[in-house]
């Protein structure tokens, strides 16, 4: 028999008895690609369903089993010493940039926005299933004036994530009244290029995954947040230049693990 814990775990990740449902991906019609991350979301999500038929116990959601993705051969550095993982989160949102007048010119980074999605349960129990999510969620329409649950996956908000200048990240994770978790500036402290293989974008119109960073908080961020990791990256890179987007803001499409520390 299936454990009631392990059924709430599956419910958590948004399997319920419902009608086969209709989708509709982010721009026009679905691609190859899309079709496919999307039918690897739900083959594996089906084989953890049927994992836990066999389970003795029902899995654990044990922060401390939750191991972040590596970069090979060159990984991110480790969190400094003395800090635990606090929060883990799925961002879905925007990178976004800004063109002059040359052509030629690359865009410009003017920040992001990002609604952050809670995974830390994800995280601990089913990392294989944490490592697609990403680039799953990026094939769904996002709205952030109009967010519930994350879709396909159905996991529920945590915070938000925007930028107060071009050159400052500020976090918000006291978004759920029963779960405040902390805000703060951060300031990035490290970055490499996200590896060969991942999501380039929408509809195959993208043109590759932003960095992975390493950001430090800055001084008044609460709850003891110290650093915050954007990992897994999909998406949310601009086109190399400004041709089609002379005099311009505009906005790319991303998704990315972000794992947040604390002082233990």
């Amino acid at each position: 028999m299936v454990s009631s814990a392990f059924i709430c775990a599956i419910f958590a990740l948004g399997v319920v008895a419902r009608p086969a449902p209709g989708f509709t991906f982010s721009t026009g019609a679905a691609q190859p690609a899309e079709k496919q991350v999307i039918s690897e979301y739900f083959n594996m999500l089906a084989q953890k369903v049927q994992e836990g038929r066999h389970m003795a116990q029902a899995p654990v959601c044990d922060m401390a089993s939750a191991v972040p993705p590596v970069l090979s051969p060159t990984p991110m550095p480790s969190p400094s010493a003395g800090l635990v993982l606090k929060h883990v989160a799925i961002g879905r949102g925007t990178q976004n940039y800004t063109c002059g007048s040359n052509a030629t010119a690359a865009p410009t980074a003017t920040g992001a926005v990002a609604t952050l999605f809670n995974a830390t349960c994800v995280a601990a129990t089913y990392p294989d299933l944490l490592a697609i999510l990403p680039n799953v969620a990026l094939q769904f329409p996002f709205d952030p004036s109009n967010v519930g649950l994350l879709k396909p996956v159905e996991l529920a908000i945590s915070g938000h994530h925007f930028f107060t200048n071009a050159t400052t990240p500020f976090f918000d994770l006291n978004y759920n009244s029963k779960m405040q978790l902390g805000r703060g500036a951060f300031a990035k402290t490290g970055a490499l290029n996200a590896p060969k293989g991942a999501s380039i974008g929408q509809n195959n119109k993208g043109y590759g995954a932003v960095a992975w960073l390493q950001l430090d908080a800055r001084t008044g961020a609460s709850d003891g947040l110290q650093e915050v990791y954007r990992l897994n990256t999909a998406g949310g890179s601009p086109p190399p230049t400004c041709a089609d987007n002379l005099n311009s803001n505009f906005d790319v499409q991303y998704a990315a693990e972000y794992w947040f520390y604390e002082k233990a």
